[in-house]
């Protein structure tokens, strides 16, 4: 091969290089806007979207007001992905309005548990009859039913599952120690507690309203693995695969971020990862 051959060849490559490099930065949005909500996930996302810098990843974090719908701002096109849900929440709302969305990756859980203003130090103890405080919205109903077939207290319709559906009172199929259990609102559980044996709390209600940490205070905290509502990053379908999905949630799933999590809630929010 000739010099010239070579230094031609050589050009050839570093144009063909340098064009798909820049293919490749072109199909990076800049920034990357990330809806979110305010509370735990705006915090955890201050921190990722530093993270995110080490690939080079501009990510803006964007607040979304309860009255906007970030599922329709990402799939509108207002924002790259979303972090704000659980995997149940966006498939109702796939379902209901046929979105094409697509889960990148788990992020935390934010835990219910059972807490109680009694000496019982887990469900097991509770006696015959005891009264069990449980929420009346569908998802969290579901979760708390789920702990409590999960302890052998109770069982639920055959081949149920939390990832295809929700759970009521009418799902269940045995109670050997005849609980009495009372579907009451979240936001007033934690007051409820004084008449309860035992109360399912949300995170959200039981930690801002209460103070109550689930791995601290509860006497029995659902699981993060293989539960359905642990919480997602969430991008459109044409995205899933994209190279900048994957590192922003490489990001997410840093150590700084963990630990973050960890040092910050205290339990009351755990990761995912």
């Amino acid at each position: 091969m000739t010099p010239r051959l070579k230094s031609l060849l050589a050009g050839a490559f570093f144009a063909a290089s340098t064009l798909l490099v820049g293919v490749a930065q072109a199909q990076t949005p800049n920034p990357l806007r990330v809806g979110v909500r305010g509370g735990p996930d705006e915090l955890i996302w201050e921190v990722v979207a530093q993270e995110a810098k080490k690939a080079n990843l501009n990510v803006d974090v964007v607040v979304i007001a309860a009255a906007v719908a970030p599922n329709e701002a990402l799939s509108n096109g207002d924002l790259e992905a979303n972090s704000f849900q659980h995997i149940p929440f966006l498939r109702d709302q796939i379902k209901q309005r046929g979105y094409k969305l697509e889960i990148v990756g788990e992020t935390y859980i934010s835990p219910l548990a059972f807490y109680t203003k009694k000496a019982y130090k887990s469900l097991a103890e509770l006696p015959e009859g005891a009264k069990v405080g449980i929420p009346n919205d569908p998802s969290n109903e579901t979760r708390a039913l789920v702990v409590l077939r999960d302890a052998g207290l109770i069982t639920l319709t055959d081949g149920f599952d939390p990832y295809k559906g929700t759970a009521s009172l009418n799902d269940v199929r045995s109670n050997p120690k005849k609980l009495e259990l009372t579907e009451i609102a979240s936001a007033v559980l934690t007051r409820a507690l004084e008449d309860l044996d035992v109360g399912a709390v949300p995170n959200s209600y039981a930690y801002q309203t209460a103070g109550l940490i689930a791995t601290r205070d509860g006497i029995a905290v659902e699981k993060k693995e293989n539960n359905p509502y642990v919480n997602i990053l969430v991008v459109r379908e044409k995205d899933k695969d994209a190279p900048w999905a994957k590192e922003l949630l490489k990001a997410y799933h840093s150590e700084a971020v963990r630990k973050f999590i960890q040092d910050k809630f205290e339990g009351s929010v755990i990761p995912a990862f």
